[in-house]
């Protein structure tokens, strides 16, 4: 293990590990009640995804909304998920359900990327 990643672990660094994210571009609808936005996937983990932010998007961190998301013809994912972040270009999502159908779906889509960490600073 290098020292970034063991400083990462033990907190005494301002880097830490996350899920691997992998880079992916297809629209996405983010629906809450009779409020929704069509948006753009930025990236997507294990965990959570990075969506751009809508225009006149004003929601909150916290917040849970639907998320759908096409990939190709044949790959459609609908989850839950909580705003985790938001900054002025992006919102970030942290899964909170997934349903037991696209959960094979979805790990497929990220081969790889499921099971890798990767260092990351705030």
């Amino acid at each position: 293990m290098s020292r970034a990643e063991d400083n990462a672990r033990n907190g005494s660094d301002p880097e830490q590990l996350r899920p691997a994210r992998m880079r992916i571009e297809t629209t996405v609808l983010m629906s809450r009640g009779d409020e929704s936005h069509p948006t753009e996937l930025v990236d997507i983990s294990a965990t959570g995804v990075l969506l751009r932010r809508p225009l006149g998007w004003h929601g909150e961190q916290g917040q849970s909304w639907i998320l759908d998301m096409i990939f190709g013809h044949d790959l459609h994912i609908h989850l839950e998920a909580q705003v985790a972040r938001i900054s002025d270009r992006h919102l970030g999502f942290a899964y909170t359900r997934i349903p037991e159908d696209k959960q094979v779906p979805l790990w497929n889509l990220l081969g790889g990327y499921a099971d890798i960490l990767e260092l990351w600073h705030d």
